[in-house]
């Protein structure tokens, strides 16, 4: 198990790692190295990715989740966007997310675009 893991088990899946990594071993022997699929970008990681949210989204198994964070990392390790790179941000430069965040229920920033509508 992982440190994140044990230390906080609901924040975190290492089964979800387990499975994840599980598929990339199969993926090896099915269909060859990550570094010739992806690195000769004779498959298309991102399109991959959407592929298996979509699946997920019709079915609900769960498995199309693991392949889907599997494609992300491929991506993550052979590129295909032109230019790619890696820099920590801070929450003014977040993507954001779709939703309230629990904190934010009860902060006055909330309140404020709540009271305001």
């Amino acid at each position: 198990m992982s440190k994140i893991g044990k230390e906080m088990p609901k924040e975190y899946s290492d089964k979800f790692d387990e499975l994840r990594q599980n598929r990339v071993r199969a993926s090896y022997y099915k269909y060859g190295t990550a570094a010739d699929n992806f690195g000769m970008k004779l498959v298309n990681a991102l399109e991959s990715m959407e592929l298996c949210v979509k699946k997920y989204k019709e079915t609900g198994n769960t498995e199309y989740l693991c392949d889907a964070a599997n494609y992300l990392m491929f991506e993550y390790m052979y590129p295909q966007k032109e230019g790619a790179y890696f820099k920590a941000t801070d929450s003014k430069d977040s993507a954001g997310v779709a939703g309230t965040p629990v904190k934010e229920l009860y902060s006055d920033k909330h309140f404020d675009a709540v009271a305001r509508r």
